[in-house]
Parts: structure tokens; C-alpha cells; sequence
């Protein structure tokens, strides 16, 4: 525990790369390894980041400077150069064979030959975690796929995230990986745009397509808990990742930004981030533990 006295040297610069980036896909024995660092919450979260959003001021901090892959998480920066590039969000874009996700089989509703709105893909993307909405944002980004990942890229490196990499606009790619340090610079720059505030929070949405409509719902249930005020969130998942959460949300009087990943269990970033939540209602502020990172 750091004295109070320090807690005005904890500024941005805290989520400077702290050490080199471990591995993208860690295995048992190194996952094993990361969540047994120092860690007063136990959290089941192998790496984890708070940090007061307006102050700048790091609350809690595990391993927040490896670099773990972080699924679709991937999502808030597809969505983030989307906006960037000032694209028409009315434009109708048809899902097709191309959206399919072959690498991991997953599932979608969006059928090839449907066509959405730029506008409900942002939508899914964001709420739902839609791979094949992501994908199509990706497809339709001008210059196309290589493109949008190469300026998701370039935004990484103009907000400082130095130890990311964005190889898709999904997520599903193991080389998707970033640490918490970055992803909070990330969360800080996406809440800047209503519509991620709007459509990451909206508890439920529905589309129509030729054959009905597509009702869903969001994949983060805080937001069902009236005790949470949550302003941006993603969530993501795939094995080598393990559960991962980022939010923006306002926990008593304080504005935080959490970063919650590989989590093994679906409850488990859940629980960590409620654990955190009563963590920081029970400090007060001028006198809030702040963690080194281990």
C-alpha cells in the first residue's frame, strides 16, 4: 500500500509500459503465474486496472502492463476509426460469405444476403458483440479490411498504446492483444463518442431483416443492476483470452475506468468488477489505497 502522499505522483504516466509484454496466448502455467501476483481483492482476473478518470489517479493495478490477447474487446477500436472516418451510417452494407468466421466456427444470425444499416451494425458490434457486424464494418471500411486494421493500428499508436496489436475487426484472432494500460487509453478516447456511450449501454436491440425481426440483448449484465452507472463497456471472450470487461462507469463520486482481463469462469469478471465497485464505495477518496503494479 502506497502512502497518500504519493497519490499525487500517480498520474496518466501510470499507465506507461511498466515491463516488457508477455506472450499472447499464455498457458495454464502462465496463467497461473499471473494470478498469483499481489492482489488484496483476489480477484479471479489475471490482469486488472482502476484508475479515477478524471484525476487520472491509478486506484488498483495487477499486471496491468502485460500484454494478453483481449477478443472483442478488439470492437471499441473498430468502432472507434468508423466513426473517425466520418462514414455514412445510413449506407446499407450486405453481410456475405466473407463475414463467415471460419477460424473459430462461431455463430451469428446474420445470414449472408442480409443488409444493415452502417449505423445497427455499430449497433451489434457494440451491444451484442456481433462477429459478422464487425466483420462487415471492417469490409466496408474504404479501402477494406487492411485498411480499417491498419488504422485501428495507427490509432493505438497516436493514443500511446504501444503494446497493442489489432490484426481483425472481431477480436477472434489471438493476435488481437493489448494490455490494461492501453486498453484504458482506449476506453478514455472511446467514451468520447455518443454513440459508443448509447449503443455499448443499451440493454436490449432489435433489427429487421427479409425474414423477420432479430431481437438482442447485451452481453454485459450490470447494466441490469441499478447500482452501476455505466457510461462505455465491451465485453469479450475467447479461450485464450478468458473472460475480459472494460467500462467507464461512475462508482460513487468517482469516475473510474476498469480494465478486467482473462477471467476464467463466465460470473468471474462480473464478480471482479463488483468486488471493485464495494471496494471503492468503502474507501473514501482522499484516502483511497493506491497498488503498485506487481
Amino acid at each position: 500500500m502506497i502512502h497518500k502522499a504519493l497519490l499525487s505522483r500517480i498520474i496518466f504516466a501510470c499507465f506507461m509500459v511498466l515491463h516488457a509484454g508477455v506472450g499472447a496466448a499464455p498457458g495454464s502455467a502462465e496463467r497461473a503465474n499471473l494470478k498469483s501476483a499481489h492482489d488484496p481483492l483476489s480477484l479471479n482476473s489475471s490482469v486488472a486496472l482502476v484508475a479515477d478518470a478524471d484525476s487520472l489517479e491509478v486506484l488498483y493495478a495487477k499486471n496491468p502492463s502485460v500484454v494478453l490477447p483481449i477478443a472483442s474487446i478488439t470492437k471499441l477500436m473498430t468502432v472507434v476509426v468508423t466513426l473517425e472516418a466520418a462514414l455514412d451510417l445510413d449506407e446499407v452494407i450486405t453481410i456475405t460469405s466473407a463475414d463467415i468466421d471460419y477460424y473459430k466456427n462461431t455463430r451469428s444470425r446474420l445470414k449472408p444476403g442480409t443488409e444493415f444499416t452502417r449505423r445497427e451494425l455499430i449497433h451489434l458490434a457494440l451491444m451484442a458483440s456481433e462477429n459478422r457486424a464487425a466483420s462487415a464494418l471492417g469490409r466496408s471500411y474504404p479501402g477494406g479490411l487492411a485498411a480499417c486494421v491498419a488504422q485501428m493500428n495507427r490509432r493505438a499508436m497516436a493514443l500511446n498504446m504501444r503494446n497493442t496489436n489489432f490484426a481483425e475487426t472481431t477480436g477472434l484472432s489471438v493476435e488481437n492483444k493489448s494490455s490494461a494500460n492501453d486498453l484504458a487509453r482506449m476506453v478514455l478516447h472511446a467514451q468520447g463518442f455518443p454513440l459508443i456511450r448509447q449503443f455499448s449501454t443499451d440493454p436490449q436491440f432489435s433489427v429487421q431483416t427479409g425474414k423477420g425481426q432479430l431481437n438482442f440483448r447485451n452481453t454485459n449484465r450490470l447494466l441490469k443492476n441499478k447500482e452501476w452507472d455505466i457510461q462505455v463497456q465491451k465485453t469479450g471472450f475467447i479461450n485464450e483470452a478468458g473472460r475480459c470487461l472494460v467500462m467507464k462507469a461512475r462508482v460513487g463520486d468517482r469516475n473510474l475506468v476498469i480494465v478486467l482481463l482473462d477471467a476464467l469462469g463466465s460470473q468471474a469478471r462480473f464478480a471482479d468488477a463488483e468486488r471493485i465497485r464495494e471496494y471503492v464505495m468503502a474507501v473514501e477518496p482522499a484516502t483511497s489505497a493506491t497498488y503498485a503494479a506487481k
